[in-house]
């Protein structure tokens, strides 16, 4: 299966490196990047062999015919890209799900991905539990909350940060508290988590969300909790930050590489 990545930040690199490790499976067919010469200085060492694939023209880039593109850039490459991947017959695996928090970007990639006979499919992320939660909405949810934790530097860059001064926190502060839609528009870099949860239950307007500011943790912190006929759901994960990126679960880049292996895999769980 011919894979193309779009993007090239630190989901991308670790991306890259494990389609690199399968080379029985899949073939890397290129990478979209928005700055060329950037991208090019990050391939160094075992990314070096990847400079050759890396492309700032989507049509350039679309000429090796990926079977697969997988959206690792943001929203921005979500609306820039999308149609026109999903029109050039490939399928579509979005790493940045918080973009399906917007009804018009969810119902044109919705139409696009049927007029085009292809799919659209989430990766679950930093985030577990998804099986049992999809599950249990069939079943009947009742009521569905996400909790984020980070510690106060993660915050940085945030609109959190404003009027805050986030290394002086010494106890665990509330953020926000509101729905997953709420969440996705105000801290749109940390909506991926509360957005799967949210699309994987009860809606961006019914799942509700905390997000906070630990100063007692040092990794990602995801904490749902479901209550249904099911039965009650009460999960967390403490996920390793991503060096490169602490806005981002080491464990994110990985879950796409598993759903990328899956596609056309034999057997599955």
């Amino acid at each position: 299966m011919r894979v193309g990545l779009i993007g090239f930040g630190a989901i991308g690199q670790r991306l890259a490196r494990g389609l690199l490790a399968h080379p029985q499976r899949v073939t890397l067919s290129g990478v979209l990047v928005q700055d060329l010469s950037e991208a090019q200085a990050a391939a160094q060492d075992d990314l070096a062999q990847l400079r050759p694939l890396l492309s700032d023209s989507r049509d350039a880039w679309l000429e090796a015919a990926p079977d697969l593109v997988v959206e690792c850039a943001g929203h921005t490459a979500v609306d820039a890209h999308a149609v026109a991947v999903l029109g050039a017959g490939c399928d579509l695996l979005l790493v940045s799900v918080g973009a399906l928090t917007d009804d018009a970007r969810y119902e044109r990639l919705r139409a696009l991905a049927e007029a085009h006979g292809r799919q659209v499919r989430l990766v679950a992320g930093a985030v577990g539990g998804i099986d049992w939660l999809t599950a249990a909405r069939d079943a009947g949810l009742r009521e569905v909350v996400y909790r984020g934790r980070k510690p106060p530097q993660a915050w940085r860059g945030s609109p959190a940060e404003p009027g805050r001064d986030l290394d002086a926190l010494v106890a665990p502060t509330r953020l926000f508290e509101g729905s997953a839609r709420q969440a996705a528009r105000d801290f749109p870099r940390n909506a991926n988590v509360a957005a799967t949860v949210a699309l994987a239950t009860l809606g961006l307007d019914q799942t509700r969300v905390e997000l906070w500011a630990d100063p007692g943790v040092s990794d990602n912190q995801h904490e749902i909790e479901a209550w249904g006929e099911a039965g009650h759901l009460l999960l967390r994960l403490d996920n390793r930050p991503d060096p490169l990126n602490p806005r981002t679960s080491l464990v994110t880049a990985h879950s796409a590489l598993r759903a990328v292996l899956n596609w056309r895999a034999p057997l599955v769980l």
